[in-house]
């Protein structure tokens, strides 16, 4: 249950400083266009006792300025920035404001979120440079990445500032490919929202699909049954298990260790087989509805146990390897007060030692007994091994659920959809917390959907971790965080 208040641009530093000092956390600010003003949305949460809260404000369309929250919390001053790109709120006494999600050439005093801009803008001039800041110096030198990469990866473009061989400052610049995802929501029926949500992040169809499910059933009162909360569980579980142990193996294959790549990558295929038999596809896919959840068969328990036997094999080689043991530690170091200061979540978090997990803070499910996997060493060591012991949960997990599950595949629920309402989901994906906020009206149709990849949170985190590192081990640290573009980039 989520309580909404509304404040005063007075009100609102006081009133979200006092939550944030009370062991809340800011999970989105959305913003919003109703008919005779814009609308701001404060969303915060409490992981202690799964509290959630929204503050509402109100501004005039003619002057739309809030009063900006940088000074109280890192990642509200990007949504901060974020909301004054897309909506033209402008974010009053902010540090630094700067565009974020519009790049130079989109035109000035052009809100692709708001009504009156749904056609295609005329474009600017490519002002062609972008303002990262110059680090001066004897030997200082940059290095240009991107955003065009050699691998199949989305656009990201990385500007390093080095001298010799280590990174003194590294700057990335996102929002490449903008889809404009939130703006294709509105206006859908919510059933069939869940397909745009599956492919937020194709390696994330689950989590985004479950947590905007679960929102939508938030803001529509709808009951899902014990059971199908168990299976969204398990498939969450099954995504968290096929993306975590392709990591463990492309960790390794960044440092020349390629042979553990080809077992890790053999037990993706493996993964994705049976997802494939589960939901019908090899992403898991078809399986969310809104009140329920559906799969052709229940995956083998055997073969899951199996799986993660194969891949501790694969960790235990790969760890007792002295060149890939030196190479993951003390790289990219990420510190606990970094960590936290700039509001990571997910593995990226739990590696650096701070101790949060939605599957616990947030649960969808009972899921019994839960061991939060915390490591302290802060580097690429501490993030491999996050994932390497989160898999043989996750494998334990499966295994319980099934036995919970007695047989069960899940319900043909399509519940009905009629508004209006306002609902937030709040899921564990495999990368973190994914947090859905929805708005439906009377007729069931979408009015918004505000959507948070972890990504979003942890993208800042890898240009603070790599200050210090050597350039050769920037795809390893790189890949270490492994975040979404296309979840950060809607």
């Amino acid at each position: 249950m989520t309580e909404s208040y509304d404040v005063t641009a007075a009100q609102l530093h006081r009133a979200v400083s006092a939550r944030l000092d009370d062991g809340y956390r800011m999970a989105m600010v959305a913003g919003h266009e109703d008919q005779d003003r814009l609308r701001v949305v404060y969303v915060l949460v409490r992981a202690a006792d799964d509290q959630r809260v929204e503050l509402v404000l109100g501004v005039p369309k003619d002057d739309p300025v809030v009063p900006s929250l940088a000074g109280l919390d890192y990642a509200t001053g990007r949504f901060e920035r974020e909301l004054h790109d897309l909506y033209g709120v402008v974010p009053d006494g902010h540090p630094l404001p700067a565009r974020l999600v519009l790049h130079g050439h989109w035109p000035s005093g052009w809100y692709p979120m708001r009504g009156g801009a749904r056609s295609e803008p005329a474009f600017e001039p490519d002002v062609g440079s972008f303002p990262f800041l110059e680090v001066e110096g004897d030997g200082v030198y940059e290095i240009p990445v991107g955003p065009v990469h050699a691998g199949l990866i989305e656009p990201g473009h990385f500007r390093f500032s080095v001298v010799g061989e280590t990174v003194l400052r590294m700057k990335a610049r996102l929002w490449f490919v903008h889809r404009g995802v939130e703006k294709l929501f509105e206006g859908r029926d919510a059933h069939a929202g869940v397909a745009l949500a599956e492919r937020i992040s194709g390696d994330t169809a689950v989590g985004h699909a479950t947590a905007y499910a679960t929102a939508v059933e938030a803001a529509l009162g709808i009951e899902v049954s014990t059971t199908d909360r168990l299976l969204r569980a398990l498939l969450l579980e099954l995504e968290r298990m096929h993306n975590h142990v392709a990591d463990l193996g492309a960790l390794a294959n960044d440092v020349g260790f390629g042979i553990a790549n080809v077992h890790a990558q053999r037990l993706r295929e493996t993964l994705l087989r049976l997802n494939r038999r589960t939901t019908g596809h090899r992403l898991l896919r078809d399986a969310i509805t809104i009140g329920g959840a559906r799969v052709a068969e229940l995956p083998d328990a055997a073969l899951v146990a199996s799986v993660a036997r194969e891949a501790a094999e694969v960790v235990a080689v790969t760890l007792s390897n002295s060149t890939v043991l030196d190479r993951f530690t003390g790289t990219a170091v990420l510190s606990t007060g970094a960590a936290r200061e700039l509001g990571t979540l997910g593995f990226v978090a739990r590696a650096s030692g701070i101790d949060v997990d939605a599957r616990r803070d947030h649960p969808i499910a009972n899921l019994g007994p839960f061991e939060v996997v915390v490591e302290t060493g802060c580097d690429v060591l501490a993030r491999y091994r996050v994932r390497a012991r989160e898999l043989q949960i996750s494998a334990r997990i499966v295994v319980a659920l099934l036995d919970d599950l007695a047989g069960h595949q899940g319900s043909d629920t399509r519940a009905p959809a009629a508004g209006p309402g306002a609902g937030l989901g709040l899921v564990e994906g495999w990368r973190g917390t994914i947090a859905h906020r929805v708005e439906i009206a009377a007729d069931g149709r979408l009015l918004r959907v505000k959507v948070v990849d972890p990504s979003y949170f942890n993208w800042p985190a890898l240009p603070t971790a790599l200050a210090g590192t050597i350039v050769p081990d920037f795809p390893l640290a790189n890949k270490s965080f492994n975040q979404s573009y296309a979840g950060n980039d809607l």
